[in-house]
């Protein structure tokens, strides 16, 4: 089964809770939330208190994405304000053992990110503790960017190893995601997918339903 998951950063912050109303009513599953400290990544984007008040406006399942440096330092005080599931980069976090165990302790479902030029085999002693991959097809940091082509030969590697041993993890692609390229990253593999500007840029209900109908 594929998932959509439509990225707030991307939304309009003076409509906010009212996009994410719409995006819920048109039936996506997953709310991406991308949370920045400009230290891992150079942008800086939202925190607790914005969080906060997205989870109280939606029952959809929050799907956070920490590019922060050390991010074991949030993980406790994110699920309970209402993150569903928690994704740390693997190039961020020095006790990631601990960390992914923490937030599935916590009731979360944890998930372990990758940069485009981090190699896979980096993510496989942590692929028993994974609820989620996460590949990233962007650099991370920035909304709007290009989809890298490249990353679908991971995405492939990834999608072979849940196969071949991880039946029941899934695997979500973040970065330059859009109708046009849509069905390749579907036929590598992805069964997740983040998008932010393609969603809410225009109408936003119709581009989810677009996106639904050829998912």
């Amino acid at each position: 089964m594929n998932y959509l998951a439509p990225s707030i950063l991307a939304a309009d912050f003076c409509e906010l809770g009212k996009e994410i109303e719409i995006v819920e009513k048109a039936g996506v599953p997953y709310l991406h939330i991308d949370i920045m400290d400009g230290m891992f990544v150079p942008s800086i984007s939202f925190g607790m208190p914005v969080f906060a008040c997205v989870r109280k406006c939606s029952n959809l399942f929050m799907d956070v994405h920490m590019m922060v440096e050390k991010p074991e330092r949030y993980v406790e005080e994110l699920i309970e304000l209402g993150a569903d599931g928690v994704t740390i980069h693997i190039e961020a976090c020095d006790c990631i053992d601990e960390t992914l165990k923490k937030i599935k302790k916590l009731g979360a479902k944890p998930g372990i990110a990758i940069n485009p030029k981090t190699p896979v085999s980096e993510i496989i002693p942590y692929m028993e503790l994974v609820d989620m991959v996460l590949v990233m097809t962007v650099q991370p940091g920035f909304g709007g960017q290009s989809f890298i082509v490249e990353c679908l030969d991971k995405i492939r590697e990834v999608r072979r190893i849940i196969d071949k041993s991880y039946p029941d993890v899934k695997l979500e692609i973040d970065g330059g995601v859009r109708l046009d390229n849509l069905e390749m990253n579907l036929e590598a593999g992805a069964n997740v997918i983040v998008t932010g500007s393609a969603i809410f840029k225009g109408d936003i209900e119709t581009n989810v339903k677009e996106f639904l109908k050829r998912m």
